[in-house]
């Protein structure tokens, strides 16, 4: 990926932020495995197991931890 899309952690509001460290996660998994047609594969074997999902929750809300922080937690 070599465009520029994050230029910021800011944003307006506390569900921007939480959308946004929902992009970085899916961004991290996209650059870590390029093929699309091989994430296609994967994501049958974690899309129904409960621990992938709860792996993929603690991804997502350390991202978020990380842009309220940058956010200075919306006050």
């Amino acid at each position: 990926m070599s465009e520029t899309w994050l230029e910021t952690l800011i944003t307006p509001d506390p569900q921007a932020g939480y959308d946004l460290a929902v992009k970085l996660a899916r961004v991290a998994v996209k650059l870590t495995q390029g093929d699309a047609r091989v994430r296609d594969e994967l994501r049958k074997d974690y899309e129904a197991n409960a621990d992938s999902l709860i792996a993929v929750s603690a991804v997502v809300a350390t991202h978020f931890q990380t842009v309220a922080a940058a956010n200075n937690y919306w006050r």
